[in-house]
């Protein structure tokens, strides 16, 4: 990186950072050129440019006017640094709820961001990328959800890379769910414009005692966009996520998910649909880690691959020594629509104690032939059928997701993505 403490300072200074913000970049910048590049089973991408490069610059960032996204009464909308829309229920707002983007955060809500931000779930010094991603963090949200609060209606994001200049995407938000709170949230991340840019995105979900977040993303990125995409859930005593995640980005993309389970009774359901089109690579690296007493990590990833593409999953369960009663289990499966795609499904457990249960399935394969035979003799043509056979391929994860409404949606976006996906062979 190019960027210099000077650089650093003038550049905290304008956005009116406080000072172990500033502190934070410093000793990120600092650090990075010391650590690795984080490493991923069959994931080779150390040659991709990942890499941060671009100085943090000042200026606004500008957005067509034909932007679109669907309103919504609980919402944030930020197109790269900017934010265009910002809406929380005046009665969530009486009751303690925060939805801000990253200025106001570090703003009016330092005590939360100093305690929790790249403290708990993800560290800066994990790796070169998340210390990169300290140092010249530029955009984010702040979403905290107070103790006993329950949120009925969900609340969506959508945060809009602007790849209609050169510059870097880097993005951070951090959720909060208090003790014995709820909240169903729902992300989306899209690309407007094509120049060849980076992404660094971090997530970070803390959730105390007896919470239950349900995170569901739509993930969209671009073509030209190369992107480090780290989600990460911290789980104390009888905490749950539920994940569900649509990876259908049409750029190369290295997926870092991963949740602790530190509680006792603490719970993960991890679910991920991907499609790889054209002749991007998707990697992505699903990890549950058990360290409380009858923790529950369960990982379900389903996903196609078509023309030239590559997708690799890992999928691992680490029970930790001293997690008595743990449950850690696995499935990853990829489904092939091309002679020229490569897919992997990378099954992987760490047992370190006894007393637990653990199991995993993994498989790559192809159409099954009979199925399109059948589908094509009832007189639908080939690309149809093979849709409707990819779509009960991916069924069995599309019926797990709790959310009807996020359901449909990731329904809509598969299809959307199959038929393109389709038309570019």
């Amino acid at each position: 990186m190019t960027l210099t403490k000077e650089t650093i300072e003038a550049y905290s200074v304008f956005k009116k950072e406080p000072n172990f913000f500033t502190e934070k970049r410093l000793a990120a910048w600092i650090k990075a050129d010391s650590l690795s590049l984080p490493s991923f089973q069959k994931i080779r991408y150390q040659k991709w440019p990942i890499q941060l490069q671009n100085d943090l610059k000042k200026e606004a960032d500008t957005w067509p006017d034909d932007l679109l996204f669907t309103p919504s009464e609980n919402q944030l909308v930020e197109c790269g640094t900017t934010t265009v829309k910002c809406q929380l229920d005046e009665a969530l707002t009486a009751q303690g709820v925060i939805l801000t983007d990253l200025d106001d955060a570090l703003k009016k809500h330092a005590d939360l961001m100093e305690t929790y931000f790249m403290t708990t779930a993800v560290k800066a010094d994990e790796n070169k990328l998340t210390a990169q991603h300290q140092a010249l963090v530029s955009s984010g949200a702040l979403l905290y959800i107070p103790k006993n609060t329950v949120i009925k209606e969900p609340i969506t994001s959508y945060f809009i890379q602007n790849a209609l200049q050169k510059k870097d995407y880097v993005h951070h938000v951090l959720i909060i769910a208090d003790t014995n709170s709820e909240v169903s949230y729902l992300e989306n991340l899209l690309t407007v414009g094509d120049v060849a840019n980076t992404a660094n995105i971090v997530v970070e979900v803390i959730a105390k005692a007896g919470s239950h977040v349900k995170f569901a993303s739509f993930d969209r990125l671009g073509a030209n966009t190369t992107t480090y995409l780290n989600r990460r859930g911290y789980l104390e005593n009888d905490a749950k996520i539920d994940w569900s995640m649509g990876m259908m980005n049409d750029g190369n993309i290295v997926g870092d998910f991963d949740s602790d389970l530190k509680g006792a009774g603490s719970h993960a359901e991890v679910k991920v649909i991907a499609i790889s089109t054209g002749k991007q690579v998707q990697g992505i690296d699903t990890r549950v880690t058990n360290y409380g007493k009858h923790s529950i990590g369960h990982i379900l990833q389903h996903g196609v691959i078509l023309a030239k593409s590559a997708l690799i999953f890992n999928g691992i369960g680490h029970i930790i020594h001293g997690a008595k009663g743990a449950d850690a289990q696995q499935e990853s499966r990829v489904l092939m629509l091309s002679t020229k795609a490569r897919g992997d499904a990378n099954p992987i457990l760490l047992i370190d104690d006894n007393d637990v249960s653990a199991g995993h399935a993994a498989s790559v394969g192809r159409v099954d032939q009979s199925q399109l035979y059948y589908l094509m003799s009832r007189g639908l043509p080939q690309k149809i059928a093979e849709r409707l056979v990819i779509r009960g391929f991916l069924g069995p994860v599309l019926t797990a997701v709790p959310n009807v409404t996020v359901r449909r949606q990731l329904s809509d976006m598969i299809e959307e993505k199959l038929v393109n996906g389709q038309a570019d062979e």
